[in-house]
């Protein structure tokens, strides 16, 4: 009877996310000038208070097109700040397609989609599962 460990249950909580508005606005800019092609990036989280997205990498090479967004990974830095991505659909659509899922599986934890007329709500935010998750705009 001593010999056996009673394995502890491991509970997962649910990360809260933030993102600056002014780094909201941004994405809404680069989808509107890419439009109609789809605007694809990487986000980023302040060193400091790393729940809180504040910056959009952009990688060399991104290719756009009618509708995809393809990343060049082997040009992504080597930074831990780097937390998911983010592109937009050239429609009010804002659900991820199954490339898109395939994409938030393999890299990082929280993502974003900008839809048509990229402003206000057009927005929203995945898992890397594919869970819609509320992110907060501060």
């Amino acid at each position: 009877m001593g010999f056996f460990r009673h394995k502890k249950k491991i509970e997962y909580t649910k990360a809260s996310w933030k993102i600056k508005r002014e780094c909201l606005n941004l994405i809404f800019e680069c989808a509107k000038s890419s439009f109609p092609h789809e605007f694809g990036g990487l986000l980023r989280v302040d060193d400091k208070v790393k729940d809180t997205i504040t910056e959009v990498v952009i990688l060399p090479g991104t290719i756009s097109g009618d509708s995809h967004a393809i990343f060049q990974m082997h040009m992504r830095p080597i930074d831990f700040s780097i937390v998911g991505t983010v592109h937009s659909h050239p429609s009010p659509f804002a659900r991820p397609s199954e490339a898109d899922l395939h994409l938030f599986g393999k890299y990082g934890k929280v993502h974003i989609i900008a839809a048509m007329p990229f402003s206000g709500k057009a927005w929203k935010a995945y898992s890397y599962s594919g869970e819609k998750i509320e992110v907060e705009i501060v």
